[in-house]
């Protein structure tokens, strides 16, 4: 089989006023729209300051719908990219080919809370956060929470596999699909699976597809796990005076018996650009703190709960950890999650930046952080990481400040590829739940050898002949 790929493909055909009859006849006039504005406003997402917008932003609001456009762009070789909530940082849903924006946020159903079977179904426009208050006035839990949840949507996160702190206990949202119903680039529509616990039967499509960042097919409706809300909880941030040693006790909290619902990692620059980025929360940072760990446990049972923390303060006592900070009431504990959750926009909000997603197996945290701030210090640039501590998904920010914009476009993909290519060597991979998208697609040759990317392409080929689903996206 020949694969083709970007960059041996004939151009894509044009969006021109036939193909835009067509799209509103699909879905409607009010929902097509070509001017300027609000192709601006589909054109970025979270990542950097990239801007690349669709020739037409399409809305639809029914699966009937897409698959529609879907057969309209396939006729008429036009490239078509998913988007969701534009909170994405890592390029997925930009147009940088042009052709058709297909923006999801019509469709915002949670179709069945399926209280017996514990399941709910949901579109791809529906809000994550929006998602777990809803589960959870039944007594429910959806645990994937991505820092961005008042404002990711479902289908991103099926696009990109999101995480988020309590993965390191339920898992990511891979781990809650059971069954997905999606359109493919030629228009048809299938579902990839069963609405089953377990499933044996065939090749498993469900999760190829989840993570998959709109390359393979459109998702329409997802049939989610969920599970029993726990009851409470226990939250404590732990500072210490040496980054190095917060993460060599990561791993020894697992070794102590100890699964977390969350445990967080933040260095100090991290905590010290959030506290003057957020009015509302205030927490005492000695001068000597290097770092905190945000550690929670949960469950039903409070004396369980007490007993998981007394194994945790053990383990983590003799890395030297400082004077604790106990979440007592709710408000604190809401005060201590705000400032993890806001720290993205923090460091955003402090200077341009590049967000590496990098993830090692936990015990190699140590080495992962150290060989970030010397390949820092080798090209000059400062970094502030932080992240989900108890998978090994540290997020490394690397900070322009003061660089010049040769150093800034020339040798920083040089420090990044460093970054990368000691990931690897500690057993790790390039991206822990951002994805790959545009800005991380230069360097997949690190994670993979030409026999596994040209087995991807091919299964792109199958998928999409075409090449019209989101171009120029994951795959080199």
């Amino acid at each position: 089989m020949q694969v083709t790929t970007d960059r041996d493909r004939t151009p894509f055909g044009r969006v021109d006023e036939a193909l835009l009859a067509a799209l509103r006849n699909a879905v409607g006039a009010d929902h097509v729209h070509a001017d300027a504005e609000r192709r601006s406003d589909y054109g970025h997402d979270e990542t950097e300051d990239l801007r690349h917008p669709p020739e037409v932003v399409v809305r639809p609001d029914t699966t009937e719908q897409i698959a529609r456009v879907m057969r309209i762009c396939h006729d008429h070789d036009v490239p078509v990219t998913p988007i969701g909530g534009r909170t994405g940082l890592s390029g997925g849903a930009l147009c940088i080919h042009g052709g058709v924006g297909l923006a999801l946020d019509r469709m915002t159903r949670i179709v069945e809370i399926d209280e017996r079977n514990l399941q709910v179904i949901v579109e791809p426009g529906v809000i994550t956060q929006v998602l777990q208050e809803a589960v959870a006035a039944k007594g429910l839990y959806y645990p994937p929470d991505p820092s961005s949840r008042g404002s990711c949507t479902i289908g991103g996160n099926l696009a990109e596999n999101a995480g988020g702190p309590r993965a390191v206990k339920y898992g990511v949202t891979r781990d809650f699909v059971l069954n997905l119903q999606v359109v493919l680039p030629d228009g048809s529509v299938i579902w990839t699976g069963a609405n089953t616990l377990k499933n044996s039967t065939g090749y498993d499509l469900t999760r190829l597809v989840v993570g998959s960042e709109g390359t393979l097919c459109v998702i329409t409706r997802a049939v989610l796990r969920l599970v029993p809300l726990p009851q409470g909880s226990r939250l404590m941030l732990v500072p210490f005076n040496s980054a190095t040693r917060a993460c060599e006790a990561v791993s020894a909290v697992f070794r102590a018996g100890v699964t977390p619902s969350a445990l967080e990692f933040m260095e100090r620059d991290a905590i010290d650009w959030t506290l003057r980025f957020v009015d509302d929360v205030r927490v005492e940072v000695a001068d000597a703190v290097a770092a905190h760990l945000l550690i929670e446990v949960d469950g039903n049972d409070p004396d369980a709960m007490m007993k998981d923390l007394e194994k945790v303060l053990q383990a983590i006592e003799t890395y030297d950890p400082g004077e604790i900070l106990f979440a007592e009431s709710s408000a604190e504990k809401e005060a201590l999650w705000k400032l993890r959750r806001r720290v993205a926009e923090a460091v955003k909000g402090n200077s341009i930046y590049k967000e590496e997603d990098t993830v090692v197996p936990r015990f190699e945290l140590p080495r992962l952080l150290e060989g970030v701030k010397s390949i820092g210090a080798k090209y000059g640039f400062q970094s502030v990481c932080y992240g989900h501590a108890g998978d090994g998904n540290l997020h490394v920010n690397i900070i322009r400040g003061e660089l010049d914009e040769r150093t800034w476009k020339e040798e920083l993909p040089k420090a990044i590829r460093e970054i990368f290519t000691l990931t690897v060597s500690l057993g790790g991979t390039l991206s822990g739940e951002h994805g790959i998208g545009l800005v991380q697609r230069p360097y997949m040759d690190i994670a993979f050898n030409e026999v596994q990317l040209d087995l991807m392409r091919r299964i792109k080929q199958v998928f999409d002949p075409r090449g019209i689903m989101n171009p120029g996206k994951l795959l080199p």
